[in-house]
């Protein structure tokens, strides 16, 4: 159901987008997605390479993989502000051109010190990525049917761990490690070019800016909604915003952790080949596919049968995120390899389904023309636990009597957090009840800015 918050006002109709010009952009920002995700799995990738050229211990690799996001949510907030006023095409191309730049430095001058720094700073550029490409697929959908775009936007990371990391991993086993980032840069610069031809603004864009928008010109007609805006606090302080953070917050740590460790986990923990941990990689991704796209789609469908989000999204993304975080506290006590892969690919599946659930329920719950800057402080409070995680997992595997206990427990932290987190989900978000409260606000400052 859509909420008050979200819907058009009557006197602002929207032009329909046609179908292909909507998923063409869809396919683009899933590319760009993978895009993204692939360069944060390539470190996955290269960790033991690294460790032996550089003779890094696990902790130092993990250092590397938090480094990643030292800027990642101070960049992602801050370019969440700017896409309330600035055409999102835009933003997505420079991001993509600089991730290209990024990639060089390590290949040229090779240490462990540029290693740190050229982590940095991909860090910073990809910060923004994750809430501009569901800014801009929200741009072609009506509220109550985002979720399912919103799974295939955040698909972008199982599908670089099912097919471009295999793909990385063999050019890294045929040419060394360098031609892995040397990859990433050209598959950047040719998205660029692509994505001049493609990108548009969607008909669902709200800005006071966008006058000039080719997109669609009723769209960019000015209009009191389009100038008031709300004070951030009065949407990031509702339970919903902040319930929906809270058991995401959990997850994505899961998340930027497996994209780290899962690789040295099945080879150093499981006593799997380095080029089968690589085509591995992808196991838990392909199960967050299938229970991402499947519950979505379910949950858009479900919303015309007059069922609330609360309902759809709220107590389906609770039910995952129980049953997951269940499966990953339970690998400490799992001793058989092939077993422990299949409750670990089974437990990060269902975990993942709360990321585009939560998505949804934000961009319910924030005005049409504040989505990008609420996504964006969404996303970058969310990531800081990618800051946290990798190195926890680093310290506890370097601590641990032999590496399979180590990442045992961690995988057991992780899901007694998602446990926690679900419940906190339970609780507190509330989508219909929140959107209608933020509406009322944005009601109020709109009446005491027509009648000064």
């Amino acid at each position: 159901m859509s909420s008050p918050a979200t819907s058009l006002p009557p006197t602002e109709p929207v032009r329909s987008p046609t179908s292909v010009q909507a998923w063409s952009v869809t396919a683009m920002i899933v590319a760009f997605a993978t895009i993204n995700w692939a360069d944060k799995a390539l470190i996955g990738v290269v960790a033991q390479p690294l460790k032996e050229e550089f003779g890094l211990t696990s902790a130092q690799i993990g250092f590397a993989g938090s480094a990643f996001f030292f800027l990642f949510s101070i960049s992602g907030a801050a370019v969440g502000l700017i896409g309330d006023r600035v055409q999102i095409r835009w933003i997505l191309f420079i991001l993509a051109g600089v991730w290209g730049l990024i990639q060089f430095p390590l290949v040229i001058a090779g240490s462990f010190a540029v290693l740190l720094v050229t982590r940095i700073a991909l860090g910073a550029a990809e910060g923004p990525a994750t809430a501009m490409a569901n800014t801009a697929v929200f741009q072609w959908f009506p509220p109550e049917k985002r979720a399912f775009p919103s799974a295939l936007v955040t698909s972008g990371s199982s599908i670089a761990k099912i097919v471009a990391a295999p793909v990385l991993a063999l050019i890294v086993a045929a040419w060394g490690w360098h031609a892995g980032f040397l990859t990433m840069a050209a598959v950047s610069f040719v998205w660029c070019g692509v994505w001049l031809l493609i990108g548009k603004e969607g008909p669902y864009a709200r800005r006071a800016c966008d006058s000039n928008s080719d997109s669609d010109p009723a769209a960019s007609e000015t209009s009191p909604r389009q100038l008031v805006r709300l004070p951030l606090r009065d949407i990031l302080l509702t339970k919903s915003f902040i319930g929906a953070l809270i058991g995401t917050f959990t997850v994505y740590g899961l998340v930027s952790a497996s994209i780290t460790w899962i690789p040295s986990y099945f080879e150093a923990g499981l006593g799997y080949s380095r080029l089968s941990s690589g085509f591995m990689f992808g196991l838990p991704s392909i199960a967050a596919l299938v229970m991402m796209f499947t519950s979505t789609f379910i949950t858009d469908r479900l919303s015309h049968r007059n069922l609330s989000t609360r309902i759809t999204r709220v107590w389906t993304t609770t039910g995952f995120l129980v049953v997951g975080g269940i499966a990953l506290a339970c690998l400490p006590f799992i001793g058989v390899p092939v077993a422990v892969v299949v409750v670990l690919v089974f437990g990060y599946g269902c975990a993942s389904v709360a990321l585009p659930m939560m998505n949804a329920v934000v961009s319910q719950i924030a005005p049409a023309h504040q989505l990008s800057s609420t996504l964006g402080i969404f996303l970058a409070v969310q990531n800081l636990s990618g800051l946290i995680a990798p190195v926890l997992v680093g310290i506890l595997v370097d601590r641990a009597p032999d590496p399979l206990s180590g990442y045992s427990l961690a995988y057991q932290v992780f899901g007694l957090s998602i446990l926690l987190g679900g419940l906190v989900v339970f609780l507190l978000v509330h989508p219909a009840k929140d959107a209608a409260l933020v509406q009322d606000k944005l009601a109020t400052r709109e009446a005491a800015a027509s009648h000064p």
